[in-house]
């Protein structure tokens, strides 16, 4: 008996055996296909996810395209008008004029005419800006962690006279670098009178003594931006990079970016980006719309010139400059008082001469226009003296300041071309079609320029369509207004050369009071 109970257990052992031996190529495929399934499963996810980004991608970058394409088409439809409207007088003889006043007020008005061609290559660079590069970027993102950059060294260059200014940007500024990541770098404030900013690892603040002389005698900003550079008070190394701000600029999370994937590489020496004016606390709306022309000619001609061309042909803004420290350094800020008024400009024109790159920056910065229209006057004839000393400077050969000579050869014009406007009021004066054509891509480009700075301020998504065109509307009748106050700048620089300037005329820039409107 138990031996034939000892034969059935083994009978039963074997069944299980060759049955579990059958099971194990079954479970193996089921587990395999189970995996294999697993594994399409997640390559699909991973496939129509990435498609989703490709249609975001692709919809965005198409909303941009159709953004670009009408942007061209209504720089281009501009300056069309302005030819429609300026036809009339292309097609008329000049002989009957000619008789009837005479060669010498013929040859006068020609002059006049002709002397609008000197503005024409800044306004050419603004059109290839425009049409060539598309204005509707998109938020700067990085290229590298904030860690691996280099050395950054935010200088702020003020007098003094606003030290509660001073002292909530910088507040902001640091709060916005440290938001992005960035841990490398301080913020230095440069004085002459002391702020009182609270000194800490990542904000110095330098004052200047009043006796302090530079070896060419500048004077003002470029005084105090070279007692920066002194080995004695710099704490800067070669691979450091310097970004100068003035004392009311606040930096954005773009504009760091920007500078961080600038500094990234090595293949410019200095680059700039794009100020906007009106975000924040708006003061005084005719400034602020009259502003908004600089800010299209960062997206023209600034841009064009150094993203494509990488020399600063027409100069470029005192603030939001990205420069590498040693080669700040070589080109310095100690020129002479002739170089004082505009130092930037100077600076630029230097640094072109001794053969560094220049690259544009992606991001914008936020600044503010000036509180009245005495000092917005004030301002526009510093401007243009210090442009004119740079143009007059033989320090600089003639090649490497072509842009300053034509911009104050233009300033230099401007009452010119209001006569040109009132006696073609009175008289029917003779033109040809490339005097026509000359007048109408700067006329239409300016137009174009002050619509587009104003779009790029008070965003359509931010403001809506209609507060925009508004906005438009009002930005072209306070254009008319800034073009009779530079009008009356360029008289006061240019024929009238008692009234000019020997110091730096500092705008204010603090408000003291609520009496403003807020834009949110």
């Amino acid at each position: 008996m138990s031996h034939t109970m000892s034969r059935l257990s083994l009978v039963c052992l074997s069944n299980k055996r060759q049955t579990s031996y059958w099971l194990l190529p079954v479970f193996t495929v089921y587990y395999f296909l189970l995996h294999l399934c697993s594994i399409i499963n997640n390559f699909l996810f991973i496939c129509i996810h990435k498609f989703r980004l490709l249609m975001e991608a692709a919809t965005y970058m198409s909303i941009r395209h159709v953004k670009h394409a009408l942007s061209v088409l209504t720089l281009v439809g501009c300056v069309f008008i302005i030819i429609a409207f300026s036809a009339g007088g292309a097609i008329h003889s000049n002989v009957t004029f000619t008789e009837a006043h005479g060669y010498q007020v013929t040859f006068l008005l020609y002059f006049l005419q002709f002397s609008v061609v000197v503005q024409l290559p800044f306004f050419i660079l603004n059109f290839l800006g425009l049409v060539l590069l598309n204005v509707f970027t998109e938020q700067p993102k990085l290229q590298r962690s904030p860690l691996l950059g280099p050395f950054l060294c935010f200088r702020v260059v003020t007098r003094g006279m606003y030290p509660d200014l001073v002292k909530k940007n910088v507040q902001h500024n640091l709060e916005i670098c440290k938001n992005v990541g960035l841990h490398n770098f301080i913020v230095e404030v440069v004085t002459d009178v002391s702020v009182n900013i609270q000194k800490n690892k990542l904000c110095r603040e330098i004052v200047v003594p009043e006796d302090y002389r530079t070896g060419s005698g500048s004077l003002f900003k470029a005084r105090a931006l070279q007692y920066a550079l002194e080995p004695e008070i710099s704490i800067l190394e070669p691979g450091d990079w310097i970004v100068h701000l003035d004392e009311e600029t606040l930096l954005t999370e773009g504009a760091v970016i920007g500078i961080i994937n600038f500094t990234g590489t090595t293949e410019h020496a200095f680059g700039q980006g794009v100020i906007t004016y009106g975000n924040g606390e708006i003061v005084n709306w005719v400034t602020t719309l009259a502003d908004s022309i600089r800010v299209g000619i960062d997206y023209g001609c600034l841009r064009f010139c150094l993203g494509v061309l990488h020399k600063p042909l027409f100069s470029w803004k005192g603030s939001f400059i990205v420069a590498k420290a040693e080669a700040e350094m070589t080109v310095s800020f100690d020129h002479g008082p002739e170089a004082s008024i505009a130092e930037d400009c100077f600076f630029a024109c230097v640094a072109f001469s001794k053969g560094f790159s220049f690259g544009f920056v992606d991001g914008t910065m936020f600044e503010q226009s000036t509180f009245t229209i005495k000092d917005f006057v004030r301002q526009r004839r510093r401007w243009m003296q210090g442009i004119l000393l740079t143009a007059l400077s033989k320090k600089i050969p003639l090649r490497y300041k072509f842009g300053p000579v034509l911009m104050s050869l233009s300033s230099c014009i401007l009452p010119l071309n209001l006569l040109l406007f009132l006696v073609s009021r009175v008289w029917s004066l003779p033109s040809s079609v490339f005097i026509t054509v000359t007048f109408s891509i700067i006329l239409g480009t300016i137009i174009y320029l002050f619509i587009l700075g104003t779009l790029q301020t008070f965003g359509v998504h931010q403001h809506g369509v209609w507060k925009c065109f508004l906005l438009v509307c009002a930005t072209l009748l306070c254009g008319m207004v800034a073009c009779c106050l530079e009008y009356l700048v360029a008289v006061l620089v240019f024929w009238m050369p008692k009234t000019t300037i020997n110091n730096f005329y500092i705008v204010n820039k603090e408000i003291v009071s609520k009496d403003y409107v807020k834009v949110v």
